[in-house]
């Protein structure tokens, strides 16, 4: 009877695939084996693109006249130091008595590459059917559900295809453009930053994301601040009085006049002064009342861009230390797949969500969350998902959200406290989704004081908003209240600004506004009152850190604050939810930018500046997001099946070759 062979990326995950097989015996070299199974694993890449000078001893020296290089034929070789392990799979995969193959790598693209570089060089026994198995978290359960449910590997071809697309993409621009470069500006930059000799590195998507940083960085340092007055008037009757300000309108008697700064001030102070005065004391008609009530949902589940974004703002920590961590609970059996850039659940999950709820009431033993566990049973919150925002099979590729499995408790204990603290995160984001909206109490109260010499009239507005009741929110805090503001300059502890009094003080001031709003009738009339202005001034924008940076990777360069709005827009980003953490640390050890270990905040280097602008007069569009991201949704095209792999490297070709003839001919 012929054996199933099955290889796993790592180690540690070959051992929990044996523990859900129930293969406990005989433990060889780099494998184990039982009457049916043989389970061996690689430990990350085995396999790598050779260098040119495999290709040609000559192009081991950096020269004119032997760029561009584009192989016809791809070489590939082992990796010295795991050849030993290389070769163990090799023999097990080559065995006659093995019927069956297993792929069992990490499910998602780069995953598929380590494997299928393993399976081209190792040339497997040709009568093996060859399988794909392909899960969302290491419970056993899940490892069953994908050996049972594996499909034919061809199925995944195409996904194949992608990868070694993106490593020949990001082979052929690294190598040519940085050699390239380094012949017509490396001695330009050496004598810049004083140096003998200096290379110049390009990478697809590292030259786009350092292009973000510059930029971003120079907009801040050529940015000048702007003053302009804005006006607030108290509004009183006999009972009460409020604050609004002032906006120019049409009615306005300064509509589009040139001493406005904008709609809501006046460029000098003066002219601030002297409207003020015509409209002292006069009578105030309230124009319009909205009163409204306003549901608020809980926000969408974590993908890897959002967990390392949320773990950059609360615990002051790069993104790959937190896909580490991600990772490492996964491994754990705690979480489900990590390197997903889906935000919601597929119908199939959200049909089996009890399990992880009752999962995580039985064995996660942590007071607050028992206590938000026991509020959904005692309110009976619903937990049917299937019409709700947070399943939508049509937003999962790969995977779907980031969430809580519901096991592997026993190993909770013995996590360092950081990785607990992160797990909690995404325990607490995920329980918020079963709890209801939170609600608002909303006023809004527009004003007209009309002027019957000039027959015109000045609007000033103001509202009202409170919670009325918290909802999710008793799970999920507004950020405002649970991170620090990702401003270097400001440097006071979060925690002692939002202290439990001045909160309260807070809500009871907004309580009282809203109180006094809610007595206002339409047609009232108030006089105008204590009229003050309010100098304001324009803010330049803030500079990355290493969690937002990943989010604007995300969405093709926009960072993007509001939540909705970033879900809408989301497309084809730069470069992908597995590799844009290691793309940032890449950028940081060959010194093209700096992250402040407190902080996080990000700078760019005097040479990373350089290289910018070396880039930007030679080959600008590199450093374009929409670029980057359109190669990126070129490998999803052929992901897909949308267009052949040949296509893309016919265009990729030509993208060289275009590049190259422009900047030989300028040199």
């Amino acid at each position: 009877m012929g054996k199933k062979l099955l290889i796993t990326e790592k180690p540690s995950v070959a051992m929990e695939f044996a523990k859900a097989l129930k293969i406990t015996t005989n433990r060889k070299n780099g494998y184990l084996e039982s009457n049916e199974w043989i389970i061996t694993w690689c430990v990350g890449h085995l396999v790598t693109m050779s260098y040119p000078e495999k290709y040609d001893e000559k192009l081991k020296f950096w020269r004119l006249d032997t760029l561009p290089f584009i192989p016809t034929e791809w070489k590939y070789e082992i990796i010295p130091n795991v050849e030993n392990q290389f070769n163990i799979i090799k023999s097990l995969m080559q065995r006659e008595d093995i019927e069956e193959i297993y792929n069992a790598g990490d499910s998602g693209r780069e995953g598929e590459y380590i494997q299928r570089l393993v399976f081209m060089m190792a040339k497997p026994n040709k009568n093996a059917k060859m399988k794909r198995v392909w899960i969302d978290s290491q419970t056993e359960e899940e490892i069953l559900r994908g050996i049972r449910e594996a499909k034919d590997l061809s199925e995944y071809d195409s996904l194949s295809d992608s990868a070694y697309l993106r490593a020949k993409e990001d082979y052929l621009i690294g190598i040519n453009f940085s050699r390239l470069l380094t012949i017509i500006y490396g001695k330009t930059l050496a004598n810049k930053i004083n140096e003998q000799r200096a290379s110049i590195s390009v990478g697809r998507v590292m030259t786009c994301v350092l292009g973000m940083i510059v930029s971003r960085e120079r907009e801040i340092r050529n940015f000048v601040k702007t003053k302009y007055y804005k006006i607030v008037g108290e509004f009183s009757d006999e009972q009460s009085s409020f604050k609004a300000e002032w906006k120019a309108t049409p009615k306005s008697k300064v509509y589009e006049s040139p001493k406005l700064y904008n709609e809501t001030g006046f460029k000098k102070e003066e002219d601030a002064k002297e409207f003020i005065l015509s409209l002292a004391n006069k009578k105030a008609t309230i124009t319009e009342l909205k009163k409204s009530k306003q549901k608020e949902n809980a926000p969408l589940l974590f993908n890897l861009a959002e967990i390392q974004n949320e773990c950059t703002k609360r615990f002051k920590i790069k993104p790959d230390e937190t896909l580490e961590i991600i990772q490492n609970l996964y491994e754990k059996k705690l979480v489900t797949y990590p390197r997903t850039d889906a935000r919601v659940l597929s119908t199939a999950i959200a049909k089996e969500i009890k399990k992880n709820l009752n999962g995580i009431a039985k064995g996660f033993k942590d007071d607050e969350v028992q206590g938000y566990i026991k509020k959904m049973i005692d309110e009976k919150y619903s937990t049917n998902l299937l019409k709700t925002k947070y399943v939508n099979d049509s937003k999962i590729t790969d995977h779907y959200a980031i969430i809580p499995t519901g096991q592997g408790y026993e190993n909770y204990n013995a996590l360092p406290e950081l990785q607990k603290q992160i797990y909690k995160v995404i325990v607490k984001r995920f329980l918020a989704i079963f709890y209801p909206p939170a609600e608002y109490s909303k006023i809004q109260v527009t004003l007209e004081v009309d002027d019957e010499k000039t027959k015109t009239a000045e609007e000033f507005s103001t509202s009202g908003k409170v919670c009325i009741k918290e909802g999710y929110l008793e799970i999920a805090k507004p950020k405002k209240d649970i991170v620090e503001k990702s401003n270097e300059n400001d440097k006071k502890d979060l925690s002692n600004q939002n202290s439990e009094n001045t909160k309260q003080e807070e809500k009871e001031e907004k309580q009282t506004d809203l109180e006094i709003l809610k007595k206002l009738k339409k047609g009232q009339i108030l006089i105008t009152q204590n009229l003050e202005i309010k100098e304001a001034e324009t803010s330049p924008p803030s500079r990355y850190n290493s969690g937002s940076i990943i989010l604007a990777m995300e969405n093709a360069g926009k960072l993007i604050e509001e939540e909705e709005l970033r879900e809408q827009i989301k497309g084809a980003g730069i470069g992908t939810s597995a590799t844009r953490g290691e793309i940032i640390k890449k950028l940081e050890r060959i010194q093209y930018m700096q992250i402040n270990p407190k902080t996080q905040i990000i700078t760019p280097t005097q040479k990373g500046e350089i290289i910018y602008d070396i880039i930007c007069n030679s080959m600008p569009d590199m450093l374009n997001p929409k670029l980057t991201a359109s190669w990126e949704k070129g490998l999803d095209m052929v992901a897909k099946k949308e267009i052949e792999p040949n296509e893309f490297m016919v265009k990729l070709d030509k993208y060289i070759h275009s590049k190259f003839d422009k900047l030989v001919v300028k040199r």
